[in-house]
């Protein structure tokens, strides 16, 4: 009987639900601060819609790029927390998508079906930052030799 600990998938309902959770409530923490800090310093009063509002997202005014600089930073953000709750970079893709699903989702119930162009260009440039450097940061992790100590 060959045993091998890697190929054996272990299917764990309530902790996927947890780091779902905790990656979205991370995600939009971050998501806040950054747009406090770069927003908060051009608009005059800060409220949910620099967060779920595509019109805000535009490159047309100085602080619609001030929301896009904290969209890719908070997905910069992001791939460093996947390191940590994910762990695993074959599921950073999964956990990256289901974030920006949930935003989708969030973000239509709050200012209806996004309908610019650069909302989405943004958000799908995001989700593709968060996947592939959560990824690379794995991996870089998990290649990383094990030290084995002599003892004696």
């Amino acid at each position: 009987f060959y045993y091998e600990s890697e190929s054996v998938i272990l299917y764990d309902p309530s902790l996927i639900l947890a780091q779902i959770v905790c990656l979205q409530c991370l995600y939009y923490l971050t998501l806040g601060a950054f747009s406090s800090f770069l927003v908060g310093s051009r608009a005059s009063r800060m409220s949910l819609v620099y967060l779920f509002d595509f019109v805000t997202v535009t490159a047309s005014t100085v602080t619609g790029w001030c929301a896009i600089a904290a969209f890719f930073l908070t997905s910069i953000s992001g791939s460093v927390y996947m390191l940590y709750l994910i762990e695993r970079a074959k599921k950073c893709l999964d956990f990256a998508a289901t974030l920006y699903i949930i935003h989708l989702s969030i973000c239509t119930i709050y200012g209806g079906w996004p309908s610019s162009v650069t909302w989405w260009v943004v958000n799908v440039t995001g989700f593709a930052v968060m996947a592939l450097l959560g990824e690379y940061l794995c991996i870089r992790r998990e290649m990383r030799e094990i030290p084995i100590t002599r003892y004696g």
